[in-house]
């Protein structure tokens, strides 16, 4: 994805919202536009109240693409998940983030910071934005998990 053409929707709980940070200013770095959902700080939350903004964002292409941060990841990308066209994958490794998109087309991912290394999610993230869906088998069985 390019940049200049890229707006991506971010949003973290109290547990995520340190790498949520890091990652942002890496991103507006690189000249992407980043839209943060929350959580504003390290308080406790309920982490769907964020996580849900961001996701219906991307769903109804307010954002281009999402990122999303807790603990471990898991609850928030079941969170997302429940919007209706989301397809978030948790990543814990470069070759996951880059799975997640060339197989399943992930629009949302979900990084757990107790889990993952700040560099390791900023690679996570960069290979992530640069992956492309490969279609093909993968396309045929991204329909067959879409909601009834």
């Amino acid at each position: 994805m390019k940049p200049s053409e890229t707006t991506i929707g971010i949003a973290s709980d109290h547990a995520g919202f340190r790498t949520k940070g890091i990652v942002r200013t890496h991103l507006e770095a690189q000249g992407y536009t980043v839209r943060d959902f929350g959580s504003d700080s390290e308080e406790p939350v309920d982490y769907p109240d964020y996580i849900r903004a961001a996701a219906r964002a991307v769903a109804d292409r307010t954002v281009t693409c999402g990122i999303v941060f807790g603990g471990s990841g898991n609850g928030e990308a079941i969170a997302a998940n429940k919007i209706r066209g989301i397809r978030c994958a948790v990543c814990w490794s470069i070759e996951s983030a880059r799975l997640a998109k060339e197989h399943n087309d992930a629009n949302v991912i979900a990084i757990g910071q107790r889990l993952v290394a700040e560099d390791v999610a900023i690679a996570i993230v960069d290979t992530w934005l640069a992956a492309e869906f490969q279609g093909g088998r993968h396309e045929r069985r991204i329909r067959k998990i879409e909601p009834d």
